[in-house]
């Protein structure tokens, strides 16, 4: 009589956490290439990297490591025409299987439903509509998924693991970059010929939707782009 070995697929949440914790000590200091494949070898199918187009790194070290992965883009509707065309030369032009994920309500649909503007009004809302709820669509049907955050980033990320477990959606999550600095990350793009967003050349140190992100200043913080002259510091995605 034959048998299948255990997959993550049949593992249990309780399983699936403990896994988790286990690898995120067990890979902590390693390469993000090594965090990558240890992923796309144990998930298989069951593994998504979301991206934003603001992590391209993160997209070209998934590439190279692990051909074919599964890759989301959230199409906010909002998104810099620069981000747009760096999604087009992901999907086409490296070995990813790229799939772009709409809103519930076009940009004039929301407007008629909540007014124009709602960024501008309630940009936690705006949020949760053309952020949040897209990604839980778009992660539903995998078991981990891996993002492009570091811990260096801002001060509610620095305590992340590389490996952790995703408690409000009971899904594996992977941040591979998780140690690297700025540094580490601009040395990557310089070996290995990286193409970046066009954004970055004027300035855009984190590149969100184009109503709420501006270029920084020498020397700012990285982050303070993003929704500038208000308390909100997150889009809701990892919180």
């Amino acid at each position: 009589m034959s048998t299948s070995t255990p997959t993550a697929a049949d593992l249990t949440d309780d399983e699936l956490r403990a896994l988790a914790e286990r690898a995120g000590s067990e890979l902590e200091g390693a390469h993000p290439r090594e965090i990558i494949a240890w992923a796309a070898r144990t998930f298989g199918p069951d593994l998504v990297l979301a991206s934003s187009m603001g992590d391209e790194v993160l997209v070209h070290l998934a590439a190279a490591t692990a051909p074919g992965i599964e890759v989301i883009f959230l199409d906010t509707g909002y998104h810099f025409a620069e981000t747009i065309g760096t999604r087009d030369y992901y999907a086409d032009f490296t070995a990813i299987h790229l799939t772009t994920i709409l809103p519930l309500r076009t940009v004039a649909e929301q407007d008629a439903e909540h007014g124009p503007r709602l960024h501008d009004r309630d940009p936690n809302l705006c949020c949760a509509l053309r952020k949040v709820e897209p990604l839980e669509r778009g992660l539903a049907p995998y078991r981990a998924w891996i993002t492009g955050m570091r811990r260096e980033d801002a001060p509610t990320r620095t305590d992340i693991a590389v490996v952790g477990w995703d408690t409000r959606r009971n899904k594996v999550k992977l941040n591979p970059l998780a140690a690297w600095s700025q540094a580490d990350v601009d040395a990557y793009v310089e070996a290995e010929g990286v193409v970046l967003n066009p954004l970055r050349q004027s300035g855009y140190a984190s590149i969100g939707c184009a109503p709420c992100t501006r270029a920084v200043a020498p020397g700012e913080d990285p982050r303070a782009g993003r929704w500038s002259g208000t308390s909100k510091t997150e889009c809701g995605l990892h919180t």
